[in-house]
C-alpha cells in the first residue's frame, strides 16, 4: 500500500482509497481529494511536512499525517 506521504516531488498519482476516521475522510473529500482524482506532488517541505499538491486545478497544502491516509497508485 503506497500513500501520498511516500510519493516524491514531481510525481503524478491517482487516488485509490481514503482510510481513517469518518470526520477526517470527510474533510479530505471536501478539499476535492476523492477516489480516482489525479494529484501532482508539487513541493515537499525540507523536513517533509507539509506537502503541496495540485488537485483539480488548485494548489493545496496538507500535513504529512493527513497524506498518510490517502492511498495512491501510479497515474500512468
Amino acid at each position: 500500500m503506497k500513500t501520498l506521504k511516500d510519493i516524491p516531488c514531481g510525481q503524478i498519482v491517482k487516488v485509490k482509497n481514503l482510510s481513517g476516521e469518518k470526520a477526517l475522510k470527510r474533510r479530505i473529500m471536501d478539499m476535492g481529494i476523492t477516489k480516482g482524482t489525479d494529484l501532482f506532488v508539487r513541493k515537499i517541505a525540507p523536513l517533509g511536512d507539509p506537502i503541496e499538491i495540485n488537485v483539480r486545478g488548485y494548489e493545496l497544502t496538507i500535513r504529512k499525517e493527513d497524506a498518510n491516509i490517502i492511498e495512491v497508485e501510479s497515474a500512468v
